[in-house]
């Protein structure tokens, strides 16, 4: 377990922050130790991505509604320093079949928090940004200075959120920071869903007995990062004593792994090796390989992944199995 007091020390204590998404997977991750560090923390979440406000903590106040909500967003924002922008929709399949919903949620939704931040002169706004945004390009690592290459809505809306952080920052007194996640992954990722992330979908699957679907020959890669690194990044940004003026920073560990290298791990770890991939075609809009370059995160922040892939991976599989076995998982839609 990450002790986030030794990373982070005071720099939060008394600090009151809006985490928005925050009952969902990295933003309740997020809301816990900004609950632990001393802050005062109120999260706004409206359930749509399955998370469980049960979860957070007793002093962590709970709000249930939407960032389309701007009377609701103007209210919660009053008085923060600090806002952690994670309320998204975030699937690539469903952002293809639904390409408005995302735009209303993920542009209009983002833009309506930066508003309420600056008008309520929030100090800074940290943003949930994609390594989507990159696209099929094939050069790896990906560097934050390539041009973004949407080949998803759900892209799309990941880019289009980092140029308004980075206009807002520009125009007015308001500070940004875009956090391009790379295939976070950890204890609480919905696992239910018909889009569930890869390692949520493998460990659901695995752990009832059943082969994990790969979708394309499995030689696809990622830079699967465990999520007490995306909450560590946010930490760092937050604390950052300048300004970041809506930089755009990778957050991952800079390691490519495979998606057959992914379920051979996942065997070796929950000792079924009798569990073989099922393969079905690829799916729309999915990119090949996706590898981040850090330097530019760890000259601006000093950050350095806490977790590696593979204790990453046996964190998370331990939750599930545990989880599984009190039926809670089932219990998460």
């Amino acid at each position: 377990m990450t002790d986030w007091r030794r990373l982070h020390g005071d720099s939060f204590r008394g600090r009151r922050v809006l985490v928005t998404g925050g009952a969902g997977f990295i933003g309740s991750h997020l809301a816990m130790a900004l609950n632990e560090l001393g802050a005062t923390v109120i999260v706004i979440d409206d359930l749509s991505g399955g998370g469980d406000p049960a979860d957070l903590p007793a002093a962590v106040t709970f709000v249930r509604g939407s960032i389309l909500d701007t009377e609701l967003l103007a209210k919660l924002t009053a008085g923060c320093d600090l806002v952690f922008h994670q309320a998204a929709l975030g699937s690539v399949p469903l952002s293809v079949q639904q390409p408005r919903r995302f735009h209303e949620v993920n542009i209009t939704g983002t833009f309506n928090v930066l508003e309420a931040a600056n008008n309520n002169r929030v100090h800074r706004v940290m943003f949930a940004a994609s390594s989507s945004a990159y696209g099929d390009s094939e050069t790896v690592p990906k560097i934050e200075t390539m041009p973004p290459r949407a080949r998803s809505p759900y892209a799309a809306t990941k880019a289009a959120g980092e140029a308004l952080l980075s206009a807002f920052a520009a125009c007015y007194p308001v500070d940004t920071v875009s956090l391009r996640y790379f295939n976070i992954f950890g204890p609480r990722q919905n696992a239910n869903s018909a889009y569930a992330a890869v390692i949520a979908a493998f460990a659901s699957a695995m752990l009832a007995g059943k082969a994990p679907v790969i979708y394309g020959d499995g030689e696809q890669s990622r830079d699967f990062t465990y999520v007490d690194n995306a909450v560590h990044a946010n930490l760092l940004a937050g604390a950052y004593p300048g300004r970041l003026d809506g930089v755009v920073l990778n957050v991952a560990i800079g390691q490519r792994t495979s998606v057959n290298e992914l379920a051979r791990d996942a065997a070796d770890i929950l000792h079924r090796p009798d569990l073989k991939p099922v393969y079905q075609p690829p799916r729309a809009g999915d990119v090949r390989h996706s590898l981040a370059d850090l330097s530019l995160t760890q000259k601006t922040l000093g950050y350095k992944p806490l977790v590696e892939f593979r204790p990453g991976l046996e964190r998370t599989l331990a939750w599930y199995g545990a989880a599984r076995e009190t039926g809670s998982v089932e219990s998460r839609k």
